[in-house]
C-alpha cells in the first residue's frame, strides 16, 4: 500500500499554470527524487504537500492521516534559524511544536543531533554554523518527531562537494528508517539513492518509474566491450570497416548496418576469438534521460 498518493495536483497563478495534472504513489521506506530544471514545478509540489500552498484542484493523501502534517518533516530550500539559539534549543523548540512528549524533548532533541554528526555542537549558537552544519541541523529538526515521510527541498544544492557527499550519505541512512521525497537538479547525486524519479517539465510530470526502469527504457543502443589487452582491443577496432570510439581496453560499439544487434557483436568477437573480459550495454545517466525526456539540449 503506498504511503503518499498524489492525485491530479493543479497549482494555477491567474493564467499561470506552475503544475499542471500532476500524480504519482510513493512506498513506504523508499527514496523518490523530483527531477527538473528551475521552475519546474518541484518546490510548489512540495508545499502543497507540506500544506504551505493550498492546490488549485487536487488533492495529497498519506496513510491513516487525516492531518497530512503530523505524519511528515520539512527541510525547505533555503532554511533559516534563530541565530541566538544553539542547535540543542532549536531541535528541542522543533521538538516541542511538533508534539513530541515534553518528557521525551531533551533525550531526543540530543540523540537526533548526534545521530546526523552535530553531537559535539549542540551548544554552539547556529549564526556561527557552515552551510554543510546548517543543513544538518535541517535535517535534525525534520526527523526529531520521527515522521513517516520526509521531504526535502533541494537538500544538497547549496553545498561543496564533500558537504553534498556528507548529507547523501546521512540521508542513505535515513532511507532505512523512513520515506524520503526530495528535490534536485543535480542529478548526479539523484543517481547515487534514488528508487523513483518524477520528471518535472514546465509543470508537467513527464516520465516516471524505477530507477532501473527508466535507466533500461532509455538505455542506449551502444556496448561497451572491456578486453583484456590494448593489443586485443586494437586487434577488434581494426577488424572493422568504421571508426569504433575506444578508450584504451574499452571499446563502445552501437548497434548499426554492421552489427545490427548485440548477437552480430558477439558473432564478430567470437571469430576474432577476442580475449574478452566483459560486454555490458551503456546505461544512459540521469542526465542524458532528462535532456531526452524533457526535448531540451540546455543543461539543467
Amino acid at each position: 500500500m503506498s504511503l503518499l498518493r498524489v492525485d491530479n495536483l493543479t497549482k494555477n497563478y491567474g493564467s499561470n499554470t506552475v503544475v499542471n495534472n500532476v500524480s504519482f504513489t510513493i512506498e513506504p521506506f523508499t527514496s523518490t527524487a523530483l527531477i527538473g530544471p528551475n521552475g519546474a514545478g518541484k518546490t510548489t509540489i512540495m508545499s502543497i504537500i507540506t500544506g504551505l500552498l493550498h492546490p488549485t484542484s487536487g488533492k495529497v493523501f498519506i496513510e491513516d492521516y487525516d492531518d497530512i502534517r503530523e505524519a511528515i518533516g520539512f527541510l525547505p530550500q533555503y532554511p533559516q534559524f534563530y541565530p541566538w539559539l544553539t542547535a540543542l534549543e532549536y531541535v528541542e523548540m522543533v521538538a516541542n511544536l511538533s508534539g513530541v512528549a515534553a518528557k521525551e524533548i531533551r533525550s531526543r532533541s540530543m540523540k537526533t543531533l548526534e545521530y546526523v554528526g552535530l553531537g559535539k555542537v549542540i551548544h554552539k549558537k547556529t549564526a556561527t554554523f557552515s552551510g554543510g552544519m546548517k543543513q544538518r541541523l535541517g535535517i535534525a529538526q525534520a526527523i526529531v518527531h520521527e515522521p513517516r515521510l520526509l521531504l526535502l527541498d533541494e537538500p544538497v544544492s547549496a553545498l561543496d562537494p564533500i558537504g553534498r557527499q556528507e548529507v547523501m550519505d546521512l540521508l542513505k541512512e535515513l532511507q532505512q528508517e523512513t520515506t524520503i521525497l526530495y528535490s534536485t537538479h543535480i542529478l548526479h547525486d539523484a543517481e547515487k539513492m534514488t528508487d523513483q524519479v518524477l520528471f518535472l517539465k514546465e509543470g508537467k510530470l513527464v516520465e516516471q518509474g524505477s530507477l532501473i526502469d527508466i535507466q533500461q527504457k532509455y538505455a542506449e543502443s551502444k556496448y561497451m566491450i572491456q578486453f583484456a589487452s590494448e593489443q586485443s582491443a586494437t586487434t577488434f577496432c581494426n577488424s572493422t570497416n568504421r571508426n569504433i570510439e575506444r578508450q584504451g581496453v574499452y571499446v563502445y560499439v552501437d548497434v548499426s548496418e554492421q552489427f545490427p544487434s548485440i548477437t552480430a557483436i558477439m558473432q564478430h568477437l567470437l571469430a576474432l576469438q577476442a580475449d574478452i573480459v566483459k560486454v555490458e550495454r551503456v546505461i544512459a545517466s540521469l542526465d542524458q534521460i532528462f535532456m531526452k525526456v524533457a526535448g531540451t539540449s540546455e543543461a539543467i
